[in-house]
């Protein structure tokens, strides 16, 4: 069966983004993005569309053998003086522009453009990835209709730079508590204190080599950092009792358990237990790997021509991963534009991007 690309006249991906830029959609606050996307994906008789919450999952129903998930974030973070679309030439600027409505914007002219791709596609359109895992719309629709979401591999527009970002890195956060006995400040030695203890904690911390694992061709670089500290009880008391905040990114080489205990084994030298020093693990949340692997992500990485790149934050391609379905993140925008004042995209990367998947829809899997 052969597949058909709209592709006269040739869309103004640009000024389709700046329409989804103007729909705020700071998370928890999605609803109207919602209510805009769904009706113009139920304008297209060729998708499946479901709606659950908010979170809208449109597939097509062709009986391919292969079915590739296409999700992007409908949510921002919240404005930072750019809350409207603002186009100048080739860029456009605004809040969402790159993380990630210009994803979106390519999501809807391909769902609308490609009516038989030569793989089946679904198409997720999700809420609440901008806060807490709690709230992400991905995971509630695992939770609630996993069905919708079986496929054989995933692309998240998140941006990249039209680059792939494969799998993505491991998270970690960890409370270090070290405790000691409360004294009067001018009598010091009669106690012992917490915060001065931290010291070989924060030592062991700041010597730390980080792993650099290559896998898939692509090089992670796990770290550690201390990012908040906390203790004291009055400005004439030997503290107590100190915590020191912790942040791990590990490789996908690596489970959540053995990443844990790795930590767990760095940190043991300097903690005494008989004194109630402990480890806590706050949140965490398991790497992916890259999944380059996969016949349909070998073929996103051929028709791009630039060599894959590890992901070194954390992303919801991990969702997929822990499901068994390799993912990786392809999209338009800059990353390290995003969640900033400066926020924007350019006309090429957005054009870039939506050629190459619809070239990796309407190629032929078994070629």
């Amino acid at each position: 069966m052969s597949s058909t690309v709209g592709v006269s006249p040739k869309p103004d991906l640009l000024s389709a983004t700046a329409e989804l830029v103007d729909i705020n959609s700071v998370s928890h606050q999605e609803k109207a993005l919602a209510d805009h996307l769904e009706a113009r994906l139920r304008a297209m008789p060729w998708l499946v569309v479901d709606r659950l919450e908010d979170n809208l999952v449109a597939r097509t129903q062709l009986g391919r053998p292969q079915r590739l998930i296409v999700a992007g974030h409908i949510d921002t973070v919240p404005v930072n003086g750019n809350g409207r679309a603002r186009v100048d030439g080739d860029t456009l600027w605004g809040l969402g522009s790159a993380d990630m409505k210009s994803g979106l914007a390519v999501m809807l002219d391909l769902a609308g453009c490609i009516q038989e791709p030569a793989v089946d596609v679904t198409y997720v359109f999700y809420v609440c990835e901008e806060v807490a895992r709690e709230y992400n719309g991905l995971s509630r629709l695992f939770a609630l209709r996993a069905d919708l979401l079986a496929g054989d591999a995933a692309v998240l527009a998140e941006p990249t730079g039209g680059v792939i970002e494969a799998g993505c890195q491991g998270v970690i956060k960890l409370a270090v508590t070290v405790c000691g006995s409360r004294a009067h400040t001018a009598r010091p030695w009669m106690g012992v204190n917490a915060i001065h203890r931290l010291g070989p904690v924060l030592s062991v911390v700041t010597s730390y080599a980080g792993r650099r694992p290559r896998i898939d061709g692509c090089e992670y670089r796990e770290a550690l950092q201390a990012v908040a500290v906390s203790g004291g009880v009055a400005g004439n008391v030997v503290p107590d009792r100190a915590t020191l905040s912790l942040n791990h990114r590990f490789a996908p080489d690596r489970s959540v358990d053995e990443a844990t205990a790795a930590l767990q084994a760095l940190l043991a030298p300097v903690l005494n237990g008989a004194s109630g020093d402990g480890v806590e693990v706050i949140e965490q949340a398991p790497a992916a790997a890259p999944g380059l692997d996969h016949p349909l992500l070998t073929c996103l990485a051929a028709q791009i021509g630039v060599a894959p790149r590890a992901k070194l934050g954390w992303t919801d391609v991990a969702f997929f991963a822990e499901r068994g379905i390799p993912a990786v993140n392809f999209g338009p925008g800059d990353p390290t534009l995003a969640h900033t004042a400066e926020e924007r995209v350019v006309r090429a990367e957005l054009e870039a991007v939506r050629a190459v998947m619809g070239r990796l829809l309407t190629a032929d899997p078994a070629g």
